[in-house]
């Protein structure tokens, strides 16, 4: 229609008929779902072609858990990077949890839907025992990692023979040329492993020493201050004259003990073997302080553990023990060892 005047003077012009506005935005909503739908089909075709997403990947992860005694010092972090890294290499995921004393969180571990457990026990007792078989009665695959505790069917595990342990430090004072031995062996809740089965490893000492050793073999057992080994020393020197070798079995007590003997003016009287690659031990070593010192590698007993996890809960089937291992450091081999936190996975 053209335009018009209208009643109140005011001129009007051309305006379109409603059908043709109706034709217009129809063809302007069109085109704009055309464009939509254009661009989600590219999008789709764009993700086809790529990987599984994250989120994919997350959903179909297997979701593993690590369980650590509430000391966290240097040798259990070990084991738990090792297992980050072993989680990661699985494509698994793994969250951290604390063996309380009452065993809740362990406990509750068979209700939460995990794919499978490692656990690290602090002390062989009942409570982590109970949790333990109530994962196997559900079916939960388990994995125990640095201490063995005996079942009627035994968990995979992964950690250091500590017969062997033993074994090994009756070599190392046998090489030292020791003969008549007082031997005092210093346990340590820093290294609840090698205390939990400190049988075995008297039993591997007497299987090399037996005929060397004048006294049975003694023990004391240090707490978690890093400095408590030297009470023990000064103990053993004030009451205890006819000692003439200790052995440490943690790291913090070989540095502390040592250097209370030291200071004591006990060096040459009293032989040492040490546990660990600190930088301290191997300057005792290199100046002859300390006979040797014991090595094992926590996190490649994490990453197996992980790994052997891993191997469980997709086939069903581990290995049943995965021993990760002890090097003997002295004075012969000391430039080729390295210290612990550099020994890695190959």
């Amino acid at each position: 229609m053209r335009g018009a005047i209208l009643a109140n003077g005011w001129y009007c012009g051309y305006t379109f008929p409603v059908k043709l506005q109706i034709k217009v935005a129809l063809i302007i909503t069109g085109t704009l779902a055309f464009c939509s739908f254009f661009m989600s089909v590219y999008l789709v075709s764009g993700l086809l072609k790529e990987p599984l997403s994250e989120s994919v990947m997350d959903a179909d992860a297997k979701h593993f858990a690590l369980f650590l005694p509430q000391n966290r010092n240097y040798y259990f972090t070990d084991i738990l990077n090792g297992a980050q890294k072993s989680a990661l290499d699985s494509g698994a995921a793994l969250s951290v949890h604390t063996l309380d004393s009452d065993g809740v969180a362990l406990r509750m571990a068979a209700y939460s839907g995990l794919d499978g457990v490692v656990v690290c026990p602090d002390l062989d007792d009942d409570i982590i025992f109970d949790s333990l078989m109530n994962l196997s009665r559900r079916r939960i695959p388990l994995v125990l990692v640095n201490h063995n505790i005996p079942a009627d069917q035994p968990w995979p595990f992964v950690g250091t023979n500590n017969f062997d342990y033993g074994k090994k430090v009756g070599n190392l004072l046998i090489n030292s040329g020791s003969s008549r031995i007082n031997l005092v062996v210093v346990y340590s809740d820093k290294s609840p492993a090698i205390y939990a089965e400190r049988e075995l490893v008297e039993m591997g000492i007497h299987s090399v020493l037996s005929n060397r050793l004048e006294s049975s073999i003694t023990s004391f057992r240090t707490d978690l201050n890093p400095r408590d080994a030297e009470k023990i020393v000064y103990q053993l020197v004030r009451f205890q004259g006819a000692v003439n070798t200790i052995v440490f079995t943690d790291l913090n007590d070989t540095i502390a003990g040592t250097q209370a003997l030291v200071d004591l003016n006990q060096v040459g009287r009293i032989q040492v073997v040490g546990f660990g690659n600190d930088p301290a031990i191997r300057h005792f070593i290199q100046k002859g302080i300390v006979a040797g010192s014991l090595v094992v590698n926590p996190y490649v007993m994490g990453y197996q553990a992980v790994n052997s996890l891993a191997q469980l809960a997709e086939s069903g089937y581990t290995s049943t023990s995965v021993d990760t291992g002890i090097d003997v450091i002295h004075a012969e081999n000391l430039s080729v060892s390295r210290p612990d936190r550099e020994r890695r996975m190959p």
